[in-house]
């Protein structure tokens, strides 16, 4: 199991992160980790990827969840007057 090291961050936004190919070429599990011809793991996450995830698991917090509702009264109903 080999840790996957930082590459680059692409024009999208998305960093990637990638398995060195000497090690990986060589691995008896490389079928089940990749299909790649050049025997190298690619993972790609967007850099904003760290907040979406921890926004989402606030959303489904105890102490938030009575809250989330009313954001259709408030939020989202000012922004629907607003396009009308």
């Amino acid at each position: 199991m080999e840790t996957l090291k930082y590459s680059t961050t692409n024009k999208e936004g998305y960093r990637e992160y990638k398995s060195p190919k000497q090690i990986c070429a060589t691995c008896s599990f490389i079928s089940r980790c990749t299909e790649s011809k050049d025997h190298q793991k690619v993972v790609t996450r967007h850099i904003w990827q760290a907040y979406v995830e921890e926004a989402d698991h606030l959303r489904h917090h105890q102490d938030i969840k009575p809250i989330y509702p009313k954001r259709k009264e408030m939020f989202e109903r000012v922004f629907a007057d607003e396009k009308s």
